[in-house]
């Protein structure tokens, strides 16, 4: 989820609202995207058995207000993993970002994670995996710091909720177009204490030809006997993980 001169000489005005109205943003904005990556990681646990995943979304944006809304899509396979079925992640989301003071931003919203027809509740030791999370995010500059409060059960644990995640982290821009992706999280899965875990990523960013590669090192400490695939092969493991996403 993704920010004029005016000159005092009359002729320089002119000519610089006509720039000003080039380069503004309109009041409302649709995007598109598509995306590939070598493992689909969310909260650095594995939601594709360690494979590739497909993915792509669309975004709406009210840039006056800051309302934004949107959808996403990923190929997984965790929930057949867990017993159930469903090969799709589905999210909807909507939210508002402005500005509390200059230079401290917010973004609030409301986030709900569908999995279609994947019949955990139907699996002993399992929930719905369904969930929907409510979140607030502040930043100033690079750096944010973000809080995710789960309304629901949480990914199909049981009685979980009222779980919690936190995520720190900073975004930084270097020169020729890169940017460093610093975090650190802490997923708490209420009343699953032994589910909890912390996770950090390094990553970086840049675009050719209007394509944005990502490359991340990333990892969890994890419980290695609870996160597994049906191999046994921990899903939150210490791992390299490419992307490439096309936005237009």
């Amino acid at each position: 989820m993704k920010k004029l001169v005016i000159a005092a000489a009359v002729a320089t005005s002119f000519f610089g609202g006509f720039a000003q109205a080039e380069d503004a943003k309109p009041d409302n904005e649709v995007s598109f995207n598509v995306g590939v990556v070598s493992e689909y990681r969310y909260r650095a646990i594995s939601q594709s058995r360690l494979d590739p995943a497909l993915q792509g979304g669309a975004d709406y944006v009210n840039n006056p207000s800051g309302f934004y809304a949107g959808t996403w899509l990923s190929t997984i396979k965790w929930t057949k993993d867990a017993g159930g079925s469903g090969d799709i992640e589905w999210d909807i989301y909507a939210g508002k970002k402005g500005e509390i003071v200059k230079d401290v931003s917010y973004d609030v919203g409301v986030l709900s994670y569908i999995y279609p027809s994947n019949g955990l509740n139907k699996v002993a030791g399992f929930a719905d995996a369904n969930t929907t999370e409510i979140y607030g995010q502040i930043g100033t500059g690079p750096v944010y710091a973000k809080y995710s409060h789960s309304v629901t059960n949480l990914f199909g644990f049981v009685n979980s909720k009222n779980s919690g995640y936190l995520d720190l982290g900073a975004n930084i821009e270097l020169p020729e177009g890169y940017t460093l992706g610093l975090h650190v999280g802490r997923q708490t899965v209420k009343n699953n204490g032994a589910s909890s875990y912390s996770d950090w990523k390094i990553g970086i960013n840049k675009e050719f030809f209007g394509v944005n590669f990502g490359l991340a090192a990333l990892g969890t400490n994890a419980d290695k006997k609870l996160y597994v695939t049906p191999a046994g092969k921990f899903t939150g493991k210490t791992t390299l993980v490419l992307s490439a996403v096309k936005t237009f």
